[in-house]
């Protein structure tokens, strides 16, 4: 089936007399006829749900959509793309190790691996768009375990070069997780250009509504895990299981669930899980909408006097332009675009407190129209060099347009810059 046929017929499939919509099945636990049966279970030689800190059936039918679009072996649902981000690391990274990411990342993402892990003794090691592939090889060794990127990042917008980065990943024997939130498998499925493990915040397009916060990992099956001692040898914590020999191309999402979602507990609820799925119904005709909107807003500001500079990768003029064409559906480029007024952070300031449909809100992604300045707010825990390393400027204004009437959102626009 094709990505709209998916997002509206994947995951779930109702039997005769069964519920047409997917059910909430709010339980914790599942009851068994035999204690045999439960047993297999927590041997992980049968399938099925043990408890629902690890797995739910609504759960499940919504990672399956999300495993489909994005042309996955599995995939597992969290409670917040933090957490997706966070395990996908943990579940190859250990304390001594040290993996390699971008330094244009979401600011939560950058303080989760240059704070946070690094308490945990996991080394971060940052690189930029900017330098070669040898320099970046050179911070390559003995433990490192793999380099994480974004196909579009927040909120610099600039496009991920896969297939180069996924090429010298290969090469060093590591695999290239990218979070694929601002595109979406809609508009890119990074597993086609050969990254290996897919991230997602769902509380973003994929919810499209701002309802629920979540996360999800995707796995493409494709990462030979041989020089992984997690996933090639006995997991004592259940009676030596080898992922890699027991469960082939989805040992990796087979371990993230049954060893770091039993142990964290990360865990979507099933109402959440539910939420997600009405949204992902639609996804496939809001991003089109997004993306054409956003388009026309890159266009109109890049003409206004009041607005010193503007970054969209679907705009033919943007560095990233010819990389979105290549791997963002049909060039369109999401609908988050970043630009900064003149007198800068003061100009920002006052554009921001003069909109009316537009919304100030520590949120990005969704169907209505908002507006945030990173600089304060999601990324001010950053240090100025990091915010320097990330694209973010004073003036620097992130602009999610919804899918309201585009002539609605440019006269908020315009009645707005007036004002700079």
């Amino acid at each position: 089936m094709k990505k709209e046929t998916l997002c509206v017929q994947s995951g779930y499939q109702s039997r005769n007399g069964e519920p047409r919509v997917l059910p909430i099945y709010q339980s914790t636990t599942y009851s068994y006829d035999s204690s045999e049966e439960l047993a297999k279970l927590f041997d992980l030689s049968k399938d099925g749900h043990m408890y629902s800190r690890i797995s739910n059936p609504t759960s499940e039918c919504v990672e399956k959509k999300v495993s489909a679009l994005e042309g996955g072996v599995g995939a597992m649902m969290t409670s917040s793309g933090q957490a997706a981000s966070l395990i996908s690391i943990l579940n190859i990274t250990n304390s001594g190790d040290n993996f390699l990411c971008f330094s244009n990342l979401y600011g939560g993402t950058t303080n989760l691996f240059a704070v946070t892990l690094k308490k945990m003794g996991i080394e971060a090691r940052f690189i930029d768009y900017a330098m070669s592939d040898e320099e970046i090889e050179s911070l390559i060794d003995e433990k490192t375990t793999l380099l994480f990127g974004e196909t579009i990042s927040n909120p610099s917008l600039e496009v991920l070069d896969i297939e180069r980065y996924a090429s010298l990943a290969h090469r060093n024997g590591i695999p290239l997780i990218v979070d694929n939130t601002f595109a979406t498998p809609i508009l890119c499925r990074p597993f086609e250009f050969g990254a290996d493990i897919v991230v997602h915040s769902t509380s973003k397009y994929m919810d499209g509504h701002a309802e629920v916060v979540g996360g999800m990992i995707v796995d493409s099956g494709n990462f030979d895990w041989t020089d992984y001692p997690s996933l090639t040898e006995p997991d004592e914590s259940y009676h030596g299981v080898i992922y890699t020999k027991q469960f082939g191309k989805a040992a990796y999402i087979t371990k993230a669930r049954t060893q770091l979602m039993r142990d964290l507990g990360s865990t979507p609820s099933p109402f959440s899980a539910f939420l997600l799925n009405n949204g992902l119904e639609t996804l496939h005709l809001r991003m089109e909408r997004h993306s054409e909107n956003a388009l026309a807003v890159a266009k109109h500001l890049k003409s206004h006097s009041k607005v010193a500079w503007v970054s969209y990768p679907g705009l033919e003029s943007d560095k990233y332009h010819s990389l979105a064409e290549k791997y963002l559906e049909k060039g369109m480029a999401s609908g988050v675009v970043s630009f900064g007024t003149i007198n800068g952070k003061k100009g920002a300031t006052a554009f921001m407190d003069s909109l009316k449909l537009a919304k100030i809100c520590v949120h990005v992604a969704d169907l209505r129209t908002c507006v945030l300045h990173p600089a304060s707010t999601t990324h001010r825990q950053l240090t100025d060099e990091q915010l320097e390393s990330a694209g973010i400027k004073p003036e620097f204004i992130r602009f999610s347009t919804g899918i309201e009437n585009i002539e609605d959102i440019i006269a908020d626009i315009d009645q707005a810059l007036e004002n700079v």
